[in-house]
């Protein structure tokens, strides 16, 4: 008969069962996958913030009306591109940093250009391509989520000059839905308005980037990325006020 060996036999300690456990449940539930915000953390109203804080920026009170679908979709499409761009390292995209943005209007919102490339040439990096990788990868998502973004905004303009119409016509409209209808349509225009000026600080932030790298590290590759940009600039100035007229003393001057 042979003798257990009592080697294999021996119990995991108890601290390090508790900090496997720990880890398990912690890399489980702080983030989604591909860093994406976790699902406990999502609703279809999540980025409702954002029409508030537009027009709340400017004095004006935000509209009760539920959102449409459209409208929702607006919103969920223009919080990536209001977000200021960054290269986030590991545990940002496992941890997260999901928060409300303050509009252009705001007084006390400095705009630093450089911030975005500070951060791609200080992080760390297995070589200096991978740091024009992750520019370009990024002028290439803004490019692709303007496009998509553009198409929803149109949308929803175009419905809302319908529902200005409207207004005109239906009988029986109570001070309360009209105002609560005028908020919407300034919410709208406002997100819009705020896309657009974002895309022009994002188009001057990777510019800025693209200068220090070249600077820094050299590669025939910086052409490419520099066509890129250049193509997110022509998008943004194309777009710019064509959806919705920009207001007096609301357009955004982006300097350097």
């Amino acid at each position: 008969m042979c003798t257990p060996n009592r080697t294999r036999l021996r119990r995991t300690p108890p601290i390090v069962a508790c900090i496997i456990l720990l880890a398990t449940t912690l890399g489980g539930c702080a983030g989604g996958d591909f860093g994406r915000t976790r699902n406990n953390a999502v609703t279809d109203d999540m980025h409702r913030w954002v029409g508030v804080e537009a027009t709340g920026s400017v004095g004006k009170k935000s509209s009760e009306f539920q959102l449409t679908d459209l409208e929702r979709q607006l919103r969920d499409q223009a919080y990536p591109l209001i977000e200021p761009p960054h290269s986030r390292p590991l545990w940002k995209s496992v941890f997260g940093d999901y928060k409300p943005i303050e509009s252009p209007w705001r007084q006390n919102v400095v705009f630093d250009r450089t911030a975005y490339g500070k951060l791609l040439i200080d992080e760390p990096h297995r070589s200096h391509s991978s740091r024009y990788a992750v520019l370009m990868d990024d002028v290439r998502n803004d490019i692709l989520r303007f496009e998509v973004f553009y198409g929803t905004a149109m949308r929803v303009a175009e419905l809302d000059r319908k529902r200005a119409a409207s207004l005109k016509l239906v009988t029986g409209v109570q001070p309360n839905e009209r105002g609560d209808a005028n908020a919407r349509m300034d919410e709208n225009a406002l997100i819009i308005q705020w896309v657009e000026q974002c895309l022009q600080r994002r188009v001057s932030s990777y510019k800025w980037a693209l200068e220090r790298l070249v600077i820094h590290a050299p590669d025939n590759i910086a052409a490419s990325a520099d066509m890129l940009i250049n193509e997110l600039g022509s998008q943004a100035n194309a777009a710019a006020g064509t959806i919705v007229p920009v207001r007096p003393g609301m357009a955004l001057r982006v300097g350097g």
